[in-house]
């Protein structure tokens, strides 16, 4: 079965499972077993951070349950907190893996750029003073796009087996104060998106010049980087997928964002 799942992170410590049970995997588990009744172990599609967003987290499980689909979301969704929701559900055939039998991901940074921090928007949104140049920023992300060894953009702890991915795309656009810089890859490395939004900010304010990023790039080393950006205001929008599994590209909050 799997199961697209959107939750809002501030209250989480991010997707996976821990000890304390305060992440969206272990809320989500103890939902779905609830209405499977037995236990139930999801697998992800990507893993968020705490504080991170997801508009379209896919999970697949193993249940012996038999239910139609809208039982699982409902019952699910029953049961949930009011910041996570189950947006749909899918029986998938056996071989269906989300996270292997993706073929890209993508995630938004919703930036708000003003002299005032964020109120009603907290958490919701990323937040820099300084103006940004589109046309530098623009100039910086072709450099990055295609097939790299992203290792000066990955995290300490990161445990990816290889560090060479693929960025087939950076789109960046503008509405009124806020800007939306969406990311799409074959995979990211732990804390990629966060870092190569550090360097495109640093880029887009005027500290370094756009073609400081393929120096970056080439260095290979998370010291030549810029600091990573908070996670305030990253959203998980989903994986794609063959449209042969017959699962849906977006939920409707896709396109709700700024």
């Amino acid at each position: 079965m799997a199961l697209g799942v959107s939750y809002h992170g501030g209250a989480y410590q991010g997707w996976q499972s821990q000890s304390s049970g305060k992440t969206v995997q272990d809320h989500l588990e103890a939902a779905l077993a609830a209405v499977a009744c037995h236990r139930v172990s999801t697998l992800c599609a990507g893993r968020t951070d705490a504080g991170v967003h997801a508009l379209m987290q896919v999970v697949h499980f193993d249940t012996t349950a038999e239910r139609q689909e809208n039982a699982w979301v409902r019952g699910c969704n029953s049961l949930l907190a009011h910041d996570v929701a189950v947006q749909w559900a899918r029986v998938v055939p056996a071989e269906f893996h989300c996270r292997a039998s993706a073929i890209s991901r993508r995630y938004v940074y919703v930036i708000l750029q003003s002299d005032v921090r964020p109120s009603i928007d907290d958490g919701r949104v990323g937040w820099v003073i300084h103006p940004l140049s589109q046309p530098a920023m623009q100039v910086a992300s072709e450099l990055l796009l295609g097939e790299h060894d992203f290792s000066s953009f990955r995290a300490a702890a990161c445990q990816a087996r290889s560090h060479v991915k693929v960025l087939q795309s950076i789109r960046i656009s503008r509405r009124g104060a806020y800007w939306r810089f969406e990311f799409e890859a074959n995979a990211f490395l732990h804390h990629m998106v966060r870092n190569l939004m550090g360097c495109l900010l640093a880029v887009g304010q005027g500290k370094q010049p756009p073609h400081w990023v393929a120096q970056v790039l080439q260095a290979r080393s998370r010291k030549a980087a810029a600091p990573t950006f908070p996670p305030h205001g990253l959203y998980f929008l989903g994986p794609r997928y063959d449209t042969a599994w017959g699962l849906p590209e977006r939920t409707d909050g896709y396109d709700g964002l700024p």
